[in-house]
């Protein structure tokens, strides 16, 4: 239950002064929830300095000044696309203000000859004169209003202004309790210089003066607030984990080597360390919540293999859950073919399961007779009972929800829980995106793994390509064809243009595959491609992760520039899964900026997914970095991952501390922290509001 004294930070916004149903509507198109609170954290994006600058001496081209002069003249256009030329003077030199289509009458009043006028607006420089166009302040020094000394500066949506956001955020400060405890500990505080928690927030919001230091401290105060309080969370969800108790699987050594042994090459020494760390948590009483993090290519089946192999040598069953029937389908195949010649008994089950074959899985997996069972969403149905599931592993655990993955354990009292991704993450990120998980990386490769030859091309060679994919094929090779877009009017690199296009200049069929495809029809174009029935694919980036073709050895990757440089290494990933040489071909339509000319040099010098990761990490920041926003991993509200990774640091330490001396929360500080903790929970979590 929420403290009653955060009550009023959870009101919706229209419980501010002048906020009606019109402008809480523009505020949740902006805020999501749309509380005073989510307003307080939609901190601005930088500050302008409004204060009145001595002299026009003063002015610098490209900043945004305020200053005072007399007005010389008004001059009006003389055509109709000049503009009015309004001549301050300050006894310095001259400053020009023109207004585009702006109403004579109107300027004459704002501006009357010999009088003195305040304006503020952004100068720049035209003809060797310095200007400022439109001014967003024109006032007369001879009343009272002034412009603000520093005007904070929103992100903004249709329907707001900035002025109407930094009022409303104002007066939201005035909601801030003033009996709130401290939460952080006192001697960091002091150490790093932070305000108290409330001057924080009016700091960035309704700052004094200008002073970009002060307001730096601020927000590292809140992004610090924020760290702990996910922490925390963190902190005492181990905590609670450590007082359940799961089947302890004895390790299984003799039964996963003979695995091993059986297969035509030597696991690395990655995959080893896995398989031991794993088998070292599944032989405890505590539920295993761990991460298994591995590049394109690094063998996170074969470790999640003899981790369901230690489960069954115990007499108890693993699922492995993959986000669509194609990807199930694809690992049930792997399992089958590694672990049924030893005697496991494997299966499968997905939406497409009917009638008595599907009655047939699920009293296999209820009676206990299915070791292993690969499947999608379908495996936490309510029809579906397992009779001693130990071991739930989830593959692209991304592209499921908390509630999906939660769901799949309640199958089970306390399973151990195995998640994988083959999205490499910088190192630097990994504990604070996977939360209280912890991580294992594989990050080496196995030997004779081909290295994906990558080439640079500006899409006037498309025809070479088409050239060389047509002789690929013909040789028995496949290829993928990826475009940016699905469908768009004038622009052939779209999906069904390109598909169209292929179908006449190549000779092979050529499939298609987007994601405004039914389910079933996506997964037979997939299905056909990885069959051979298809030699080409022309896809969108619904293939970035998980399909399997080992005889795909070219990806042509179209505008290759407006894309993300770790998608373009999971597209990339999809082919050198054979023998034979791969090829991946970077298409872009020049002129190629800074920013896309490094990220494809970065691709075509490098196939590490870590030293990727990084990069993207660099070039595009951690919000969009591997799509984690989108898959809800990053949800700060204040915290800059770039940044800020030393308070996490310190964050997770204080936080572990602090539960384990106060498991209950109950003590001083531990009460202090529940009320940080439901502040800075993230909006998924959060309870209902009062």
């Amino acid at each position: 239950m929420r403290d009653e004294r955060l009550f009023p930070l959870f009101q919706t916004v229209d419980a501010l002064p002048g906020i009606g149903p019109k402008l809480l509507e523009a505020f949740q198109r902006l805020l999501g929830p749309a509380t005073v609170w989510d307003l307080l954290l939609h901190l601005p994006e930088r500050w302008v300095d409004r204060r009145v600058k001595d002299s026009f001496d003063d002015l610098e081209p490209g900043e945004v000044a305020t200053v005072q002069g007399e007005v010389h003249s008004v001059k009006a256009p003389y055509n109709q696309r000049a503009p009015h030329r309004v001549q301050l003077f300050d006894g310095s030199g001259f400053l020009t203000l023109t207004f585009f289509r702006a109403e004579g009458r109107w300027l004459q009043s704002q501006f009357p000859v010999g009088k003195q006028r305040i304006v503020s607006g952004r100068i720049d420089e035209y003809n060797g004169e310095r200007q400022m166009t439109h001014p967003d302040f024109i006032l007369d020094p001879e009343k009272p209003e002034r412009p603000p000394a520093v005007e904070p500066v929103y992100g903004l949506t249709a329907g707001l202004t900035n002025k109407r956001v930094h009022g409303a955020a104002v007066a939201a400060l005035d909601l801030v309790p003033d009996d709130l405890p401290e939460w952080q500990d006192t001697h960091l505080k002091a150490q790093r210089g932070w305000p108290d928690f409330a001057e924080a927030l009016a700091a960035l919001h309704n700052p004094p003066a200008y002073d970009l230091d002060a307001m730096e401290l601020a927000r590292e105060r809140l992004a610090y607030d924020e760290a702990l309080a996910r922490e925390a969370m963190f902190a005492l969800a181990r905590a609670s984990r450590g007082k359940r108790h799961s089947p302890a699987l004895p390790l299984a050594g003799q039964a996963q080597r003979r695995i091993v042994d059986s297969l035509p090459y030597a696991p690395t020494g990655a995959q080893k360390s896995a398989v031991n760390e794993i088998a070292k948590d599944m032989s405890g009483t505590t539920p295993m919540r761990r991460m298994l993090q591995g590049d394109v290519g690094a063998g996170k089946t074969l470790v999640g293999a003899l981790a369901a192999v230690q489960a069954a040598a115990a007499g108890y069953q693993a699922a492995f859950m993959a986000p669509t029937e194609v990807l199930a389908r694809q690992q049930f195949s792997t399992l089958d073919a590694l672990l049924s010649p030893h005697g496991y008994v494997v299966d499968s089950l997905t939406g497409r399961d009917k009638g008595s074959g599907r009655e047939s899985k699920l009293m296999g997996l209820a009676d206990g007779s299915i070791q292993i069972v690969a499947g999608t969403h379908a495996l936490f149905q309510e029809t579906v009972n397992f009779a001693k599931l130990s071991l739930v592993i989830v593959d692209e655990q991304h592209r499921f929800g908390v509630a999906d993955r939660q769901r799949l354990l309640e199958k089970a009292i306390s399973p151990h829980m195995l998640v994988m991704s083959a999205t490499p993450i910088p190192r630097t990120l990994a504990q604070a995106v996977h939360g209280d998980l912890d991580v294992t990386i594989l990050d080496e490769k196995p030997a004779g793994r081909q290295k994906v030859e990558t080439r640079v091309l500006p899409d006037s060679r498309l025809m070479e390509v088409i050239a060389a994919v047509d002789r690929a094929v013909k040789r028995g090779e496949r290829a993928f064809w990826i475009c940016p877009k699905v469908d768009v009017d004038d622009d052939d690199s779209s999906a069904v243009a390109r598909h169209a296009a292929l179908v006449d200049q190549l000779s092979c069929k050529v499939g298609l595959v987007h994601g405004r495809m039914k389910p079933d029809e996506k997964d037979a174009a997939l299905e056909d491609f990885r069959a051979g029935r298809t030699g080409v694919l022309v896809a969108t980036t619904v293939v970035e992760v998980g399909v399997d073709v080992p005889e795909a050895t070219i990806m042509v990757i179209e505008r290759a520039e407006g894309f993300g440089l770790a998608q373009l290494h999971q597209l990339r990933g999809r082919v050198g899964r054979g023998d034979k040489p791969a090829f991946c071909l970077l298409m872009y339509r020049p002129p190629l900026g800074e920013t896309a000319t490094k990220r494809l040099d970065t691709l075509r010098s490098t196939d590490d997914g870590f030293l990727i990761a990084e990069a993207d990490f660099q070039l595009r920041g951690p919000g969009d970095v591997l799509g984690l926003r989108q898959a809800g991993a990053v949800d700060y509200a204040v915290i800059d991952l770039a940044r800020d990774g030393d308070l996490l640091e310190i964050a997770r330490s204080d936080a572990r501390a602090a539960v384990a001396a106060d498991p209950e929360l109950t003590g001083p500080r531990g009460r202090a922290l529940s009320l940080a903790r439901d502040l800075f929970r993230p909006r998924a979590l959060r309870p209902e509001a009062e």
